[in-house]
């Protein structure tokens, strides 16, 4: 089942069609689903696909021959295996007169095997390969090392024609995953799997919520292990890396309640704070309003799978490997409410955004995300600067009555006048599970939105 990925899909198939040697780079976390991408797209226009193993350089030449032999019925090839790099490119050279698709996935391990290989690359891109009609991918699960092979140190630097980091889905976009779930119950499942396909495929949709947490909560669960084995992959030093996620999950969101936590100092907690933005497993937020280089940044767990991982279930690994799984369950089932309220405020981020490009608001915003100062909040603000337009919105993970939601609106004005815009044209909304009255708010010039709107949002195919 392939679900998705049309922005991806339609990059690469742009670039084949351009006729020109293109060589592109695709990296992004495992199992974000990389290699479903690939595979639909050679399933669309052909090629050969390489899979790399964490094995010889020579056991992976062998396999490597084996594969473009069959593809091109080379009998000589399939009996006299490649014994070089230079005879593994050359031999693409000569059989990229015409469009040839080459796809050689996790090539780190490659690159492990032999560090010269970018340099055996650069050479022969930079006489032969580029004047062919190869169309080249490389890919990785490494962010690291593929970003490293990126960098203006790498051989390779500057010749990519095209690079993709491919990142989780949205919540829109991974909702076809589990189809039989009222949206209201994706919410909740987003909120814990995030829109990484391969957690998505964990959970079945013919079962609630809790039995499917009961299943997450086994000790050879993949969903409960991958976490772990996600990071580590990525980090030389898990250990402080897990106490700074682990803060942040608990709602420690500045630097000094993140050093306070976890008692490192400022400049430890700023170092490894900086590599976990760089693998996108954190991100840090300023007020909307302000500057990047401001003071006031707030940092975020990225991904929900990870945001409910280190909230729940590594402060609990004990109950989960001593077999206490279902009281685990109990615990989060009990809180996940206020857990939701932060996943939710995401989730109507990116519901604003779907609307913005689909021109489905009073006026395209150019900016969107919170504001926030001394003790004084506003869930999300979208800007359009030039035309000095803003929309508030507060969010709420629950049912609004009429006068409830009234009530919110009338004091989102006040502190939209904290917020300093004058002269500007404003508007106030709501976005809420459910709110009494919300046509008669919308007529009345409000801007009130609930889970109905957003099941209206996936029908209409707006991701």
């Amino acid at each position: 089942m392939f679900i998705n990925r049309q922005a991806e899909l339609s990059l690469l198939e742009e670039r084949l069609e351009r006729g020109k040697a293109e060589f592109i780079v695709i990296y992004g976390r495992r199992r974000i689903g990389k290699t479903a991408l690939l595979l639909e797209f050679l399933k669309r226009n052909g090629g050969i696909y390489l899979l790399a193993r964490e094995t010889s350089e020579a056991e992976n030449l062998r396999r490597f021959s084996q594969r473009i032999a069959e593809h091109f019925n080379d009998g000589f090839l399939e009996k006299n295996p490649f014994q070089s790099w230079d005879a593994f490119f050359e031999y693409l050279h000569t059989k990229a007169e015409k469009r040839l698709v080459v796809i050689i996935d996790e090539f780190p391990y490659l690159v492990k095997a032999n560090p010269a290989l970018p340099s055996i690359l650069q050479e022969y891109w930079d006489l032969k390969l580029s004047k062919s009609q190869i169309y080249l991918v490389i890919c990785g699960s490494s962010v690291s090392m593929m970003e490293r092979l990126l960098g203006y140190k790498s051989p390779i630097y500057g010749r990519r024609t095209a690079q993709l980091r491919v990142n989780p889905l949205g919540f829109f976009g991974a909702r076809a995953f589990l189809p039989r779930y009222s949206i209201e119950e994706f919410v909740r499942a987003y909120g814990i799997l995030g829109g990484t396909p391969a957690y998505l495929l964990e959970f079945d949709d013919s079962k609630s919520i809790e039995e499917n947490l009961k299943s997450y909560f086994q000790p050879d669960s993949f969903l409960y292990g991958d976490a772990r084995f996600v990071l580590m992959e990525e980090l030389d030093e898990p250990r402080n890396y897990f106490a700074i996620m682990e803060s942040i999950a608990r709602g420690k969101t500045t630097l000094g309640e993140i050093m306070n936590e976890t008692g490192l100092e400022r400049g430890t907690v700023g170092k490894y704070l900086s590599v976990l933005i760089d693998l996108g497993f954190v991100k840090r937020e300023v007020p909307v309003t302000a500057s990047r280089k401001s003071r006031r940044g707030r940092y975020y767990i990225a991904d929900p799978y990870f945001a409910f991982w280190f909230r729940y279930v590594h402060p609990n690994e004990d109950l989960v490997e001593t077999g206490q799984g279902e009281l685990l369950v109990d615990i989060i089932m009990g809180d996940l409410n206020e857990y939701l309220g932060w996943i939710f405020e995401e989730v109507a981020r990116q519901f604003l955004i779907e609307l913005n490009k689909a021109g489905e608001l009073p006026f395209r915003f150019t900016k969107i995300g919170r504001w926030w100062r001394k003790g004084e909040e506003v869930d999300l603000v979208a800007l359009n600067e030039r035309e000095r337009q803003a929309l508030f919105v507060e969010v709420k993970w629950k049912n609004l009555g009429g006068r409830e939601a009234r009530g919110i609106l009338k004091e989102l004005e006040r502190k939209a006048e904290l917020v300093g815009l004058e002269g500007w044209e404003k508007r106030y909304g709501i976005v809420a599970k459910g709110v009494e009255g919300k046509e008669k708010l919308n007529d009345e010039g409000w801007q009130v939105w609930d889970l109905e709107d957003f099941e209206e949002n996936v029908k209409l195919g707006l991701k």
